[in-house]
């Protein structure tokens, strides 16, 4: 289940910075200042208030304020202010540290530049198989990843049964026939037009390791076995239940992909016991150590091994700083950790995505890592810019339950395209604010994920099941009407009022418009008008179905009749029932093949199932709808029609040639509160050469959000729209793309330079980020692009090193430059000179580790080329 809901409330900036370089930037020390003793060293984990100090590359520094994280020196304007050198300083002037003081390098690599201009660059990856990785996903340098197991050499998914695109099915574990209602099981799915297959659910468990209640008789993954002889256990391996039925299965339709679903709405922040009831211990909200990730990275290795699967699918619902998201039993606990569960999944993913690629190098076979991600606006404002995505094989995108009985507002359950009448959003205020454009459809959500990965890596959620209310009041058919619950004191938990704004619950659709439903604690039925699609093309034909007794609901007469709608410019498909009003509204023949084609015209990935127990088919003697493959056959027809998906990320050749440059946000305000969006970015240069002022970096962003994008530290920012005005039927373009210009100074060897970015509405990531120095544009290693070689950029006259309109030579000096190198580990009293990047600097006072650049307070003052 996915909440659209949001508080526009004033924005507050966030205070905490973090940084993560290793050789400080320029920084004043007084040349009267004797060295003294070093303060304690400063520890990355450790919190700082102002006035603390700490000792790091032989300074003492002072905090301003409070701060964690930041490397002191590192940050032109940052928390810690320089006292002055501390410690014995080396008279010789050599580095105890092993950096190598002359300037020659065993390790091959050369930490000055290349002063004939021939630098060869090294390739991002030695991993034979580099040729198959996919554009953006994480390049491991510790072991070599058999990418070519799954993926082709354009880094395309290798899909089973005929298909270019992706169809993937979540298999939920509790449709087993209890109480007489209809069963799903293994051998109901469609495996010949399937390319992927979730089980849901496993979860957390209270010792921080992935758990399906195995332990137990009862485990419908492990435990239990099923009548009919298509159902018959496979002897050769020693578990029971769905995973032996799955395991069965997959020998016969081995392209076919199986993951295990971990969370989901029930189990993110506990999970049911083997009894069925919560627990609430364990679950994703839990994990925040470090000893924590790596024991669920662990089981995740374990259960793919031990049972079969392809990869882990992550449901987490929802790591984000907004104020009650996801179950409402998990408000207590999430919303206490709000401000760190973002950082926390980060550190969960990467650890899961190095563990899982770790094995896959042992096994020789590959194993996924995919996310069912939300789709609301709301949700992903608080998920920063959703910095997960180097980890992720594909991200299955929730654009489903975009509406629902949680308020009153009446919309369709999965829209494509927003049509600027979307009730919600016109209560909030959300067009007037954002240039008309709404975030409460498939289109926008899966344009958030295009401005970080490439088309081919993002699938379109669609509901095989329905959403409703009763009593509907205005609107067309009830599209865009209200419906307020009456008693408003009778609301679900986390609906309506209880979420603490001021929108009223809906009147949920119950009896027969309500058969596959939650219940309270109490065990009541919550009417939501949740039912599969086959029971709504029963009531379409007038049926009230054989099986409403056995969920409990009303076995007739019908009251009234269920008209069946599709609106045009929305994609939304919905039933009305004019005599009880009730609109029940869920994705059938028409909004399947219209999504089915949106994805192929865009180069999307595919299609992701919410679920397949709720696709149809006909019994013909008895005239009754029920469980079958129609909707998965139109999408196999269509996906097996098209053309392979996108696999790049940029629109444009990536250069061959990449910066080893990375790029960071911090400083994110709470969800609620981040109107606009503010963070800072850094840019680090991990490169040995610096990146002169005046070099531009370019970059692309989603058009979820305006192109008018603000920059704050007068670094100076362009932007080309891919999109303007509303979204209405869809939006125009995939990315916008900015230009920033380095500011006087530069970006320093090995150090970084940041600025603050401000936009509006939210976007995943800035993508395809190059570097433009003279006539020459470079790739960043921040992408993860395929093929490229690393290399220090040629900042003038063709070589390494030097500065724009400089003489041609390298750090170690050009002609004319008769000063000695300037050496990291080497420390300088007041006066001395050195040459850097083809110029002479003297120094104003006693530094080390400094890297000369352009500065009015720093402490070299620039002489000239040389």
């Amino acid at each position: 289940m996915q909440r659209s809901r949001r508080s526009v409330r004033r924005w507050l900036a966030a205070a905490a910075a973090t940084a993560a370089v290793a050789v400080p930037l320029t920084v004043p020390v007084p040349a009267a200042l004797a060295a003294e003793a070093c303060a304690p060293a400063w520890a990355a984990s450790s919190v700082y208030t102002g006035g603390a100090t700490a000792s790091y590359a032989g300074s003492n520094y002072k905090a301003s304020w409070w701060t964690q994280g930041e490397v002191p020196g590192t940050q032109q304007w940052g928390a810690w202010k320089v006292v002055g050198p501390c410690g014995t300083v080396d008279p010789t002037g050599t580095d105890p540290t092993g950096t190598d003081p002359t300037g020659t390098d065993p390790t091959g690599t050369d930490p000055t530049g290349d002063p004939t201009g021939g630098d060869p660059g090294t390739p991002i990856s030695t991993n034979p198989q580099e040729k198959c990785r996919p554009d953006g996903l994480a390049v491991n340098k510790t072991v070599d990843v058999p990418y070519c197991d799954v993926y082709d050499e354009a880094g395309r998914e290798k899909l089973p049964n005929g298909l270019d695109r992706r169809v993937i099915g979540y298999f939920t574990s509790w449709r087993t026939g209890d109480g007489g209602t209809p069963a799903y099981l293994a051998s109901d799915i469609p495996w010949t037009k399937l390319s992927h297959i979730n089980y849901a659910f496993a979860h957390v468990g209270p010792d921080s390791k992935i758990s399906v209640n195995a332990e137990s008789a009862t485990s419908e993954a492990m435990g239990l076995t099923f009548a009919g002889a298509e159902n018959a256990l496979d002897p050769t391996v020693p578990y029971k239940g769905h995973f032996n039925q799955l395991t069965k299965f997959k020998k016969q339709h081995p392209g076919v992909r199986t993951l295990v679903s971990v969370g989901g709405w029930a189990e993110t922040g506990g999970y049911l016991g083997a009894d069925g009831n919560r627990v609430a211990s364990g679950g994703f909200y839990t994990l925040d150590t470090q000893a924590e990730y790596d024991a669920f990275a662990a089981s995740a290795v374990a259960m793919v091994r031990t049972y079969g699967f392809d990869g882990i699918d992550i449901d987490y619902e929802y790591p984000t700083s907004n104020v009650k998201a996801g179950n409402p039993d998990d408000f207590a606990i999430a919303d206490a950790r709000r401000g760190q569960l973002w950082k926390n999944y980060e550190q969960l993913m990467k650890t899961t995505r190095e563990a899982l690629d770790k094995a896959a190098a042992q096994d020789g076979e590959y194993y996924m890592l995919t996310i069912a991600a939300p789709a609301s606006g709301w949700l992903l404002r608080g998920m920063e810019v959703f910095q997960i995505m180097p980890y992720l094989d594909y991200v299955n995108v929730m654009s489903y339950d975009l509406h629902g009985t949680w308020n009153d507002f009446v919309g369709g359950n999965g829209a494509l395209f927003d049509d600027g009448k979307d009730g919600e959003l016109a209560a909030a205020g959300v067009y007037g604010a954002y240039d008309g454009i709404g975030y409460l459809n498939a289109d926008w959500a899966a344009h958030y994920f295009r401005g970080a990965v490439q088309a081919g890596r993002i699938n379109i959620g669609v509901p095989f099941y329905t959403r409703g209310w009763t009593n509907v009041q205005g609107g067309t058919n009830g599209l865009w009407g209200k419906a307020a619950l009456p008693d408003q004191t009778k609301c679900p938990p986390g609906t309506g009022p209880s979420l603490g704004g001021t929108s009223k619950c809906g009147n949920g659709a119950g009896g027969i418009d309500n058969v596959w439903y939650d219940v309270d604690k109490a065990g009541a039925k919550i009417p939501a008008g949740g039912n599969p699609i086959w029971h709504m093309l029963n009531l379409q034909n007038g049926k009230v179905g054989s099986y409403a007794s056995a969920y409990g609901a009303p076995t007739g007469p019908l009251t009234g009749t269920y008209q069946h709608n599709f609106d045009p410019v929305t994609k939304t498909e919905w039933w009305w029932n004019a005599q009880t009003k009730s609109f029940i509204s869920g994705d059938s023949d028409q909004a399947i093949q219209a999504k089915a084609d949106y994805v192929v015209a865009g180069g999307y990935g595919g299609l992701m199932i919410w679920e397949l127990a709720g696709d149809y088919g006909l019994d013909a003697a008895s005239g009754e709808y029920g469980m079958g493959d129609s909707l998965v056959t139109r999408m196999h027809s269509t996906f097996s029609a098209a053309a392979p998906y996108g696999a790049a990320k940029s629109k444009t050749a990536t250069p061959a040639e990449a910066i080893d440059l990375g790029v960071s946000f911090s400083e994110f305000a709470l969800g609620d509160n981040n109107y606009p969006i503010n963070p800072r970015v850094t840019f680090t240069n991990r490169s040995s050469v610096a990146i002169p002022a005046g070099a531009t970096i370019s970059f692309d962003f989603a058009t979820t959000t305006s192109a008018t994008i603000g920059e704050q530290n007068g670094w100076g920012i362009t932007t080309v729209a891919g999109h303007t005005g509303n979204n209405v039927g869809g939006l125009e373009g995939d990315l916008h793309s900015a230009t920033l210009k380095v500011p006087s100074g530069g970006i320093p060897a090995g150090g970084s330079a940041s600025t603050k970015l401000s936009w509006r509405l939210p976007m995943a990531q800035i993508s395809n980020v190059r570097v433009t120095i003279g006539a020459t544009t470079y790739a960043t290693t921040y992408d993860h692009p395929r093929g490229v070689k690393v290399v220090n950029p040629v900042v003038s006259g063709g070589t390494t090193g030097g500065t724009p309109g400089g003489t041609p030579g390298g750090s170690t000096g050009g002609a004319g430059c008769t000063a000695a190198a300037w050496l990291a580990g080497t420390a300088y009293n007041g006066g001395a000179q050195v040459t850097h990047a083809g110029h002479r600097w003297s120094a104003r006072y006693w530094t080390q580790g400094n890297a000369p650049v352009v500065s009015d307070w720093g402490p070299w003052k620039d002489e000239g080329a040389c």
